[in-house]
């Protein structure tokens, strides 16, 4: 079916997406490597693995770091989400061919989990040296969570709005959902729009370690992150940053853009059950398939596909496989944590670009490390190879500790 926004306003499209992982440093070889079933997820060398004995040994690290791209003042001014966000900010916007749009219809939405970290770490240790006159004078601005968005939104010079989503692991994709109702309801023509999230650290390890969230295969990097099977111990952490330019579909014509993908709608719940914890039934999750269902105009017979948020935890992953049963069982389903790792407040927009690839390509990745699934787990999950697969609409979850819940409805070109 063809679908126009007519409920929410106007039609919104993609015309560029830029990422980095753990498979490379930039989109399309992320996209290859993944179709050819790589794994990113590798053993961590860092001192602070033996000088805290910890148990976790395992990661995504970025093929390159973002500091490569920027000037000696410019990584000594901002902390690491800003870097990455400041790197990929300037890419997306080149790729997007600098639209010249109204600053004033201009925005900027992009989401962290944890924000600038490092920084507040950093200014710690300085104080506790040396006292106050060691603090960086920025160290404010570098740690604060929507620093990331508001250095996009100053490179750009979007006075539209600066939006900074912090739902944890759903950040990411609610950046997108935001970005995605400021152009339908006709408050921008553009918005730069995604995740950006710290890099692997001890503190991050320690924590999910004690919450027993994490897996703890040392032993083999590339079979531990393991979605929906019943052998699953845990997710496994990896670094990443994507962006978007989301236009509305008239803005982009008028000025003859490439168009990747659209973004039909977006359903955002709250679970209203656990800090930490999923709804076992996964109501929640059901919920806000629904409703970007709705939102975009489809029903739940056109979704062919659904990219799957499934970290790998014994718990999540059953709770989200029986949402999509309940919402669209015949979907095939793909879980890209698998080979990537789980980058928290990036991983909704990464994931979102990945769902977008595979409309355009009518191609979906294998889901690594799935041989046996678990009880409950009735999906159809592609695994093995990557499977050919013509399709016009797919649904891409995103759930976040404190029972965040956003799906992203999304459209081919």
């Amino acid at each position: 079916m063809t679908v126009s926004n007519t409920a929410t306003g106007r039609d919104v499209v993609v015309t560029a997406m830029v990422a980095t992982t753990s498979l490379a440093p930039e989109l399309d070889a992320t996209w290859s490597a993944l179709v050819d079933g790589a794994s990113g997820i590798r053993a961590l060398d860092d001192d602070f693995l033996t000088e805290y004995d910890l148990p976790v040994r395992i990661g995504g690290r970025l093929v390159e770091h973002p500091s490569v791209h920027l000037t000696r003042i410019e990584q000594r001014r901002h902390s690491y989400v800003q870097q990455l966000a400041l790197v990929l900010g300037r890419q997306v916007w080149a790729k997007a061919g600098t639209p010249g749009v109204d600053p004033e219809r201009l925005a900027v939405s992009i989401g962290t989990g944890l924000g600038g970290g490092d920084a507040f770490i950093s200014a710690i240790d300085a104080i506790r040296a040396g006292g106050y006159r060691k603090v960086a004078p920025l160290t404010v601005p570098m740690v604060m969570p929507n620093g990331p968005a508001a250095r996009v939104g100053l490179e750009v010079g979007a006075r539209g709005g600066v939006f900074a989503p912090t739902s944890a692991c759903a950040s990411g994709a609610e950046a997108i959902a935001h970005a995605w109702r400021l152009i339908a309801t006709g408050e921008a023509d553009v918005v730069v729009a995604g995740g950006v999230e710290s890099y692997i650290e001890a503190l991050q390890l320690s924590s999910f370690a004690m919450l027993r969230a994490l897996s703890t295969r040392n032993d083999d990097p590339a079979g531990a992150s393991r979605p929906f099977d019943r052998s699953r111990d845990g997710f496994v952490f990896g670094e990443a940053g994507a962006l978007l330019v989301l236009e509305s579909a008239e803005f982009a014509a008028a000025r003859g853009a490439a168009v990747h993908g659209r973004v039909l709608g977006a359903g955002i719940t709250s679970d209203g059950y656990h800090l930490t914890g999923t709804d076992p039934e996964g109501a929640g999750s059901a919920r806000a398939m629904r409703k970007a269902i709705a939102t975009a105009g489809l029903v739940p017979a056109d979704i062919e596909h659904v990219n799957a948020h499934a970290t790998a935890t014994p718990v999540g992953d059953v709770s989200e496989a029986r949402a999509i049963t309940s919402v669209v069982p015949h979907a095939s389903v793909y879980a890209p944590k698998s080979a990537l790792g789980h980058s928290v407040g990036a991983v909704g927009a990464l994931e979102a670009i990945l769902t977008l690839c595979t409309l355009r390509d009518g191609i979906v990745p294998p889901t690594l490390n799935f041989s046996e699934p678990d009880e409950g787990v009735e999906l159809d999950i592609v695994h093995g190879e990557a499977r050919k697969q013509a399709m016009s609409y797919a649904l891409t979850n995103s759930f976040g500790f404190g029972g965040h819940n956003v799906t992203l409805a999304l459209g081919r070109a």
